[in-house]
């Protein structure tokens, strides 16, 4: 993430708001009005696309923080697996530290977080899949999803006004048996119509492409990740068409 600078200004928390403002204020050093869960500075509307990369990377930094925490002991792993996801650069990684340190000190709620999330993408979806995907991959880091990780994240989930089904098939990228399951990666039931399973794999691919996210201006990071995304869902649909001969 190539936006540590502005991070460490500090100036964008004032015109954000909410607890991704103050806690942008308290790592520099500057007040922010206290947040509110109902606090509607993030109105898309009002946020640009330069806010809103701060913003989301500050998201992400707490939320994977919060995350880490989930299961009683941030490990060694989970702190590498958001730096490799994120590819923090040697020379800001003590910047990010701070962010990390912060986050997991805050008085805001994870869900604070995430509420703010969802009202500045309230209009992309893919976003917030994105960011729970990256999620997983920090709760996965131990090679364990600890279900007090599964309970944060489906909370998350259900902030971002995702149904079961998407958090399944969210979780089916990551973890265990459901990983190597081609349909739950598409979310759909084995006995799906060939016509239905079409139709959905083509959904999937309009809802999930990369160019959805690089139009938000979020990190090349989030780019990667939709990228992987997208070839595990490519990679299901062909194992199910070779299945079933299409």
């Amino acid at each position: 993430m190539a936006i540590w600078g502005k991070l460490m200004g500090g100036a964008a928390g004032l015109l954000l708001g909410g607890p991704i403002g103050a806690l942008l204020g308290a790592v520099a050093g500057h007040v922010v009005d206290k947040y509110r869960d109902n606090d509607e500075s993030a109105d898309p509307e009002k946020v640009d696309t330069g806010l809103k990369q701060v913003a989301f990377t500050v998201a992400v930094v707490a939320l994977g923080a919060k995350l880490a925490k989930a299961d009683g002991v941030v490990t060694r792993d989970e702190v590498d697996a958001f730096k490799r996801v994120f590819r923090i650069p040697k020379e800001e990684e003590a910047n990010f530290g701070k962010f990390f340190d912060k986050a997991r000190e805050h008085t805001a709620g994870y869900e604070a977080y995430a509420k703010q999330v969802a009202r500045m993408f309230k209009n992309s979806p893919q976003i917030k899949e994105d960011l729970l995907n990256s999620l997983f991959a920090i709760a996965m880091a131990d090679g364990v999803l600890h279900p007090d990780e599964d309970t944060y994240l489906k909370t998350i989930a259900d902030i971002f006004g995702m149904d079961a089904q998407t958090y399944d098939r969210i979780r089916s990228y990551h973890s265990g048996e459901e990983a190597r399951d081609p349909y739950r990666i598409l979310g759909v039931s084995s006995s799906i119509s060939d016509e239905e399973l079409k139709k959905t794999y083509r959904k999937l691919i309009r809802e999930n492409h990369p160019d959805k996210v690089m139009s938000e201006g979020l990190p090349q990071e989030f780019i990667d990740l939709a990228n992987d995304k997208l070839a595990k869902i490519n990679a299901a649909y062909d194992e199910i068409s070779k299945l079933r001969g299409l």
